[in-house]
């Protein structure tokens, strides 16, 4: 009987090592996988961020009298008043 209860503990310990170490490989692949999306994520916030900073140089752009006129001349047909404008017949 001393050795069936031996040997139940002998197993028991096994199991208990063997369920830990399962464990602890799942959480570290988990814990990598989180780390690779975290990366992945910060790219994706810094690449935003050098987007709004286009935008936000655009938007000045946009605001400056130069587009505006310019804007106004290509899509518009607009010019200056006493501004002679010559038209290549040939495209």
């Amino acid at each position: 009987m001393n050795k069936s209860k031996k040997l139940y503990k002998k197993l028991l310990i096994i199991a208990i090592a063997l369920y830990v170490l399962f464990t602890l490989i799942n959480q570290q692949g988990a814990l990598n996988q989180y780390s690779k999306e975290t990366e992945e994520l910060s790219a994706q916030v810094q690449e935003e961020k050098e987007y709004g900073e286009e935008l936000a140089q655009e938007k000045e752009k946009v605001n400056s009298l130069e587009f505006i006129e310019q804007t106004a001349r290509e899509k518009l047909d607009m010019y200056l008043p006493n501004e002679r404008v010559y038209v290549d017949a040939g495209l």
